[in-house]
C-alpha cells in the first residue's frame, strides 16, 4: 500500500456519521449522505446514501410508485462535494459557513432511484478558487448510472439573525 493510499484510508476511517454531522449543517430529513467510503483529498470522494421506504418524500412522490426526486439526488451529490472540500484534515467548517449551489450544468437522470437502492455518490473536484468550487458528480445504483451533472458551489458567511 502506498503512502497516499494510507492517508486516504485513515481519512475515510475518520469520516463517520459524527464527522459528517460536524461538517454539514444539514439534519434529518435533509442530510442525504450516510457514509464516506473513499476519499482522495482535494481530488475525489465516494459516499453512500441508503434509500429507504421511510424517507419522507416517498409519501407524495409518487403514491403507489415511490421514486426519489431528482433534485434530492442532486442535493445528495452537492453534500458529497461539500464533504470533499473538507478532505484536508486541517480544514474546519466555521459555524456560520454555508455552502450553496451557484450552478448546475448538464444534469441528466438515467435511472429511477427507489426504496431499497443504495446510491453511490461520486464527486471529482474540477477546480476551486477563493471559496468557489466546480465538481463533476455522478450517482450510481448497482453500477448503473442514475444521475450526473457538473455543479458549482460557493461558501458564504451566514450572518446571525436578530431576535424577532
Amino acid at each position: 500500500m502506498t503512502e497516499a493510499s494510507n492517508v486516504t484510508t485513515s481519512l475515510v476511517s475518520d469520516f463517520n456519521i459524527k464527522k459528517i454531522l460536524d461538517l454539514l449543517p444539514h439534519r434529518y430529513p435533509m442530510l442525504l449522505v450516510d457514509r464516506v467510503v473513499e476519499l482522495e483529498a482535494g481530488k475525489r470522494i465516494k459516499a453512500i446514501k441508503n434509500v429507504t421506504f421511510n424517507e419522507p418524500f416517498f409519501n407524495g412522490h409518487f403514491p403507489g410508485h415511490p421514486v426519489m426526486p431528482g433534485v434530492l439526488i442532486l442535493e445528495a451529490l452537492a453534500q458529497t462535494a461539500a464533504l470533499l472540500t473538507f478532505g484536508d484534515p486541517d480544514h474546519k467548517r466555521q459555524e456560520n459557513d454555508l455552502y450553496l449551489f451557484t450552478a448546475i450544468d448538464g444534469a441528466r437522470f438515467k435511472r429511477q432511484v427507489v426504496p431499497g437502492d443504495q446510491l453511490c455518490l461520486h464527486a471529482e473536484l474540477l477546480r476551486g478558487k477563493r471559496g468557489f468550487w466546480k465538481f463533476k458528480v455522478s450517482a450510481m445504483v448497482g453500477g448503473e448510472l442514475a444521475a450526473e451533472a457538473e455543479i458549482m458551489c460557493a461558501i458564504i458567511k451566514d450572518e446571525p439573525k436578530g431576535e424577532a
